[in-house]
Parts: structure tokens; C-alpha cells; sequence
């Protein structure tokens, strides 16, 4: 069973949601270890309550950037970490971590990526953005991370049709469903080694399959 990181930097709904698929025996996988942010988010309360382990990493602790990253690579490995998934992490991912994950680690993103995404394009602002926009859908996207922002290959998406009388918050309460239903849908595809990277567009292995 492939142990998983969570990396979180909010209330961690995605996190919980995680546990709980873990818990019910959908997910092959164990959710080992909580990074946080920082030390009072509320991510940090649902691994207490999960029995979770936890740290938290902050960039303002460390002189400089090759000794922060050095603490992710050294947690991850005294965890024994396989696999890093990504809920509401803002940073960037450095390359270090992902030459050690290639291919190992998740991000979601509340839009239908390569729409909405990019530096600065999280949470509510990718909300706002759709609905400024017009568009009458909206989903939820996960995808492998490399070092871009929201350009990572798609494992998953899933829409969902928006109205005329939609709003932010409203588009976010119906984007988070689609969350919750696909991110362990996608973890639970990469820890059974389903996703095949060999081509350029992602294919997908059946459970029976070698």
C-alpha cells in the first residue's frame, strides 16, 4: 500500500475528503503524513481527528530556499512517502521534489484546466474569474504537477453547468461536489499504477490490468 502526503495550506476539505475514502476502503492507498503551511490552519485539527501524522513547513522559518526544500525531501523520506497530493498548496512546487516524484504528485484545481489557471488563479479568484467571464460551465480538474502552475498532464476532469443567477460563492459550492468526487478517484487510479505516462495523452489502465 503506496503511502501519501497531503500538502495543504487551508481548512483542507480535499484532505478530509481524502481520509475519509482511505477510511471506507475506496482508496489503496494510506494517507501517512500532513504538511502544512503553517501551524493554525485547519487542515492541521482534521489529522488530529484522522490520527494523522503532521508538520508544518513555512518558507519564513529557513534562510534560504535550498534549505526549505531540503525540509520537504527530508520529511517526505522519513515518512516514506510514494506520493505527494496537493489541496489548496499555493507555492510552487520546486523542481527538486518533483525530479524525486516524477509522475507522483497530484494537484486539484477548481477549474477546467488549461482555463483559469496559472500564478495567481486559486480559490475564489478562479471562481470570480469564471463568473466575470460568462461561461455557463465550470469544473474541476486533476492533474500531475511539473514545474508550472496548473500545466501538469490531466488524469480527471468533470463539469458542471452553471446559470445566469449563479455566483462565486454558488459556482465554488458546486465546483467543491466535483472535488470531492474526483481527486480520490484520481489518487486511487495513480497508487494502483493505472495511469500510463508513455504516451502524450494519458491513458488509463483497467483495474484487471497488468
Amino acid at each position: 500500500m503506496k503511502k501519501v502526503a497531503v500538502f495543504a495550506a487551508g481548512r483542507g476539505s480535499n484532505f478530509e475528503q481524502l481520509c475519509i475514502s482511505e477510511r471506507s476502503g475506496f482508496l489503496s492507498a494510506k494517507i501517512a503524513l500532513l504538511v502544512a503551511s503553517k501551524p493554525d490552519i485547519g487542515a492541521i485539527d482534521l489529522a488530529r481527528k484522522f490520527d494523522i501524522p503532521y508538520c508544518s513547513i513555512q518558507i519564513s522559518d529557513f534562510p534560504e530556499k535550498e534549505s526549505y526544500n531540503k525540509a520537504f525531501l527530508d520529511v517526505l523520506d522519513k515518512h516514506g512517502i510514494e506520493i505527494i497530493a496537493l489541496a489548496g498548496w499555493l507555492r510552487l512546487i520546486d523542481k527538486s521534489i518533483i525530479a524525486k516524484f516524477q509522475n507522483k504528485i497530484l494537484n486539484i484545481h477548481p477549474a477546467l484546466l488549461p482555463f483559469f489557471g496559472g500564478k495567481g488563479m486559486y480559490g475564489h479568484h478562479v471562481h470570480e474569474a469564471v463568473w466575470k467571464s460568462g461561461m455557463l460551465v465550470s469544473g474541476a480538474t486533476v492533474h500531475i504537477v511539473d514545474p508550472e502552475y496548473d500545466h501538469g498532464r490531466i488524469i480527471i476532469q468533470k463539469s458542471v453547468q452553471l446559470d445566469f443567477s449563479d455566483t462565486p460563492d454558488s459556482i465554488a459550492d458546486k465546483v467543491l461536489k466535483i472535488e470531492h468526487e474526483i481527486y480520490p478517484k484520481a489518487l486511487k487510479l495513480l497508487s494502483e499504477n493505472r495511469i500510463d505516462f508513455s504516451a502524450g495523452r494519458l491513458q488509463i489502465k483497467k483495474a484487471d490490468s497488468k
